[in-house]
């Protein structure tokens, strides 16, 4: 009686009008509240779909308006002061993405990988770091096959007087090496701000030797003809080069991440003691992606600036362009049958639902990764249309992007694979079955190993010509293009970070369920006695801490296969029930 009683009440409440009272069972109802003319009115039509994409739009406008900006000033000649005026809005708009990738990548790696437990977190980096060198090493074999066919390379495009012996000495090796050192920092600080690499130097000993020995001889047979072929032979003897380690400019955001990877996860292990922290590093990502959404709104002045700046600032553009369109075309066709074609097929397989949703999800962030030319730079806004347009889990994304923007780099296996031959073309090498099994591997390994940042995979270039034997100083040539092909490879690299979070979710959805499902059975068990009631805590006391219950620890033990059945059940019951 006593719940119809409320039932009315309230019934009564919704029905009577704004501003009339109404007795109901001898008591007065308070005035009926307005909270429902203050909602906002439902968009229908082009209303709605404009305010849908109206981010999207924003973009749209700021890149065509980038190029048409820089093609229709190029006639004038800018002074390079006024070049340098016109690109720096966009400079600016970089460095405000770029101040946020630090602690963007250190909260969701933090947060999603605390939200997992230790061995779910390994399953996923299987997953995902297959998914990455399966597509890194496909997109190699892509652009091997179709420079092999277009055959772009001219070997008059160089100028053989300009050929000198000089060689860096760079290899695959000291690559790899460098990937380790990254990967394993030995300060964090210092990975801040700094990146570990291998340069080769002269060697002190040999040098000082050489000095010596051509002083003496030079004073004792000055007049000899010995003398002058002793110090010929010193002039033309090679140096000898030795390896240094030195540190570079640059966030090495793979020492970071893998911190973050094994901090989060053994923070998950720790229950409850650690979860003031988690929710510090999910508020600090919730903040992040607020100011990405202010700073969104600034796209089209800093978009359309950093575009019309890299037009004005090529010295020949049309003739450029003409003598390495074929070299253009060859990457962009790489590109377009990977994106529309491989990416979808491989998302219709794994997911089983329509690929081109997905694809258009993410034209936002691919704009912006496309003005940009950093999947770093783009992370921002990714996140922002993985979460909240398509829904995908945010333990997934936060879990995989930050790793897939500085290891996932599919756009740049295709351009150093099809750089690579474009160079062995031009200088008429013919090269077999084993060189282009080497340019496979190193193109792969050379990709993954690449910084997320504007036209880092030329100096992984030299990596691949070295190992092929093939002339470095032709790369200078691809200097003139790479400020527009790297724009395209990167919207492949920021694509390929998103399909793996959509496949790694649904190889992952027995096992998040079946943490969902533990996470309801603790709280269950936390909040309620052995026998089902509530008791009586004092205030600011928690459940553990209650007087007259068994302590339990924070390691919650979970029969996983128990919770794995009754999921594999549940589904089972739905396509029956489908």
């Amino acid at each position: 009686m006593e719940k119809s009683e409320k039932f009315s009440d309230y019934l009564f409440a919704k029905m009577g009008p704004p501003n009339m009272t109404a007795a109901v069972h001898g008591t007065e109802l308070p005035p009926k509240t307005t909270e429902r003319s203050d909602a906002p009115i439902e968009l229908i039509g082009y209303r709605k779909w404009l305010s849908d994409n109206l981010m999207l739009l924003v973009t749209l406008s700021g890149v065509l308006l980038g190029v048409i900006l820089g093609l229709s000033l190029r006639p004038l000649n800018l002074h390079e002061d006024s070049i340098m005026l016109i690109s720096y809005p966009g400079e600016l708009f970089m460095r405000v993405l770029k101040l946020m990738i630090l602690p963007l990548v250190i909260s969701s790696l933090i947060a999603g990988s605390a939200s997992l437990n230790a061995k779910m977190n390994g399953k996923i980096a299987l997953r995902t770091l297959v998914y990455f060198a399966s597509t890194s090493l496909f997109n190699a074999a892509l652009g091997i096959a179709l420079v092999l066919l277009i055959h772009p390379g001219n070997p008059d495009l160089h100028n053989a007087d300009d050929r000198t012996s000089d060689r860096r000495a760079v290899k695959l090796l000291d690559s790899l090496l460098d990937l380790g050192r990254n990967v394993f920092p030995d300060n964090l600080f210092q990975a801040s701000i700094q990146q570990a690499h291998t340069v080769y130097l002269p060697k002190p000993s040999m040098l000082h030797s050489s000095n010596e020995t051509g002083n003496d001889t030079t004073t004792v047979l000055t007049n000899s003809v010995e003398a002058q072929r002793q110090l010929q032979a010193l002039e033309e003897e090679e140096v000898v080069l030795v390896r240094d380690i030195q540190y570079r400019s640059g966030t090495n955001t793979l020492g970071i991440v893998f911190f973050c990877l094994v901090f989060g996860t053994v923070l998950g292990t720790i229950g409850q003691k650690g979860q003031v922290v988690v929710d510090f590093f999910a508020a600090v990502f919730e903040v992040i992606m607020k100011m990405v959404t202010c700073v969104m709104w600034l796209t089209p002045v800093g978009i359309s600036s950093v575009i019309a700046g890299k037009i004005l600032s090529v010295d020949n553009l049309s003739l450029v362009m003409a003598q390495l369109v074929w070299f253009i075309i060859t990457v962009a066709i790489g590109v377009i049958i990977y994106q529309f074609v491989v990416m979808q097929f491989i998302y219709f397989v794994f997911v089983r639902r329509n690929p081109f949703k997905f694809y258009k999800g993410l034209i936002e962030a691919m704009l912006t990764a496309f003005a940009t030319a950093s999947t770093a730079a783009a992370l921002p806004l990714t996140f922002r249309c993985m979460n909240e347009k398509l829904r995908v889990d945010s333990r997934i994304t936060r879990f995989v992007l930050p790793i897939g923007c500085n290891i996932n780099m599919d756009g740049t296996a295709l351009f150093i694979a099809v750089a690579s031959i474009f160079v062995a073309q031009m200088s008429g090498m013919v090269l077999g079955f084993g060189e282009l099994l080497t340019v496979l591997l190193t193109s792969t390994a050379a990709s993954m190993s690449s910084a997320s940042v504007p036209s880092a995979a030329l100096v992984l270039l030299l990596v691949v010509l070295t190992a092929i034997d093939a002339p470095v100083q032709d790369v200078s040539l691809l200097f003139a293009v790479d400020w527009f092909v790297d724009r395209i490879r990167t919207t492949n690299n920021m694509l390929g970070d998103c399909y793996a979070a959509a496949v790694v979710e649904e190889l992952s959805r027995k096992e998040l369920m079946a943490l969902d499902a533990a996470a309801v059975n603790y709280h269950d068990m936390a909040v309620s006695t052995p026998n089902g009631h509530h008791g009586g805590l004092l205030e600011g006391q928690t459940e553990l801490e209650s007087p007259g219950k068994c302590q339990m620890s924070d390691a919650v033990v979970v029969d996983m296969s128990a919770v794995m059945n009754n999921v594999n059940l549940q589904q089972e019951q739905n396509n029956r029930r489908v």
